[in-house]
């Protein structure tokens, strides 16, 4: 076994000496060749904060789609959307999808919450006392509030959710950020919480200021019910000859089809009964500089659909946790930066735009695969199979 370190440089770990020295080593210690993982085009002082042991960069493919037409209150008018991924033709088909809502007036997009937390859980001697606990902490909400905030500009402390099992108390901090995403702000916060909560109540015999209960990076039926990140709703009304134009389909085939897949999602216990939210949010996250893990929470959504009394097609999906940011993190890097400015989407003020159009690019992407999985039973084609022989293999 190797005991020979990665090359860092305490004084100034990303200058060009530094990064030139670690691609040596990694060429003598694994035998690859470093060609195109070394070419980059930004300053790399510019990926202090973001990266550790930094030696390049891995270039994925980005795309254009659009222009999806948004109507929301903090989007309005068409977008053209920057998507990141190597899925062959998935841009096509979310292409197909933005066409629909255009001729379909436009996605109506609403925000209805915000709320990032830390959960911390304080550990009692039995549940009487955390019992009594659960009451100080509505008792002393002000203070505690006035406690986290003084460690952020921007952080709002909204509630303290408090939820008993045995001698625990399970606790969610829920924040607005601004047009952060939050994370690192919540628990800076939360924890100056949680040491005056220690010193008011010297009885307790410890805590953890992540008791796992703001389940971050990963699907849960209390971020579902109770939101993490944003909390949007986008639906359409999609007029028949509009479906049956652009799609092949029926409102009735699609409202049925719907039905059918949403029991396989309760069969299965899905994070969610739609199609595919996760290509669509990820191919827009890496392209914007939001952290890609938390697609964990994002992906999860519920689809509800009908057919209206006119006999067209209404689809309205609820993403209950999606996390993205405008300002700070990865979204001042400069391909990421470039990729928001198309959106006009990237500083201040713009978190809750960049929101509803993450939630219009989800419509436009079930509305395509909903209808490309159908089989035409005159013909027994597939769209879907046949879009991924036509576009998607790279032969």
């Amino acid at each position: 076994m190797s005991d020979k370190r990665i090359p860092r440089d305490n004084q100034n770990d990303y200058g060009h000496d530094i990064i030139a020295r670690r691609q040596e080593f990694i060429e003598a210690e694994t035998g690859a060749r470093l060609d195109h993982t070394r070419r980059y085009s930004f300053d790399p002082q510019d990926m202090s904060g973001n990266i550790e042991n930094l030696f390049g960069v891995v270039q994925v493919p980005v795309g254009l789609a659009g222009p999806l037409l948004v109507d929301g209150e903090h989007a309005q008018g068409e977008f053209y959307v920057p998507m990141a991924t190597i899925e062959g033709t998935m841009l096509a088909s979310y292409n197909r999808g933005m066409k629909v809502i255009r001729e379909s007036g436009g996605v109506r997009t609403t925000v209805c919450g915000e709320a990032m937390q830390r959960a911390p859980c304080f550990v009692f001697r039995d549940a009487r006392e955390a019992r009594d606990f659960e009451q100080w902490l509505v008792a002393n909400f002000e203070p505690i509030r006035e406690v986290a905030e003084s460690t952020t500009s921007i952080g709002k402390l909204q509630e303290i959710e408090h939820y008993i099992a045995h001698n625990m108390v399970f606790t969610r901090f829920d924040y607005t950020t601004g047009d952060a995403a939050g994370q690192n702000m919540t628990s800076r916060a939360t924890f100056a919480a949680c040491e005056w909560i220690r010193q008011q109540v010297p009885h307790m015999r410890h805590y953890l200021l992540s008791g796992n209960f703001d389940t971050e990076k990963r699907t849960s039926s209390v971020n579902s019910l109770k939101g993490r990140g944003r909390r949007v709703t986008a639906e359409i009304t999609v007029p028949r000859d509009v479906l049956q134009r652009n799609l092949r389909v029926t409102p009735e085939a699609m409202h049925y089809g719907q039905g059918i897949t949403t029991i396989a999602s309760f069969l299965t216990h899905s994070s969610n009964n739609a199609a595919h939210p996760a290509n669509g949010l990820a191919a827009l996250y890496l392209a914007t500089g939001q952290d890609i893990a938390n697609i964990g929470e994002s992906n999860q959504c519920t689809v509800y659909t009908r057919v209206t009394r006119d006999g067209d097609y209404f689809f309205s999906v609820t993403l209950p946790a999606l996390i993205l940011a405008t300002h700070g993190g990865g979204t001042n890097l400069p391909t990421q930066r470039e990729c928001l400015e198309i959106l006009g989407c990237h500083g201040k003020g713009k978190a809750l735009k960049l929101a509803e159009i993450a939630a219009g690019l989800v419509v436009a992407g079930e509305l395509s695969l909903g209808a490309a999985t159908r089989v035409d039973k005159a013909t027994g084609r597939n769209e879907w199979v046949e879009a991924h022989e036509r576009l998607g293999r790279n032969r």
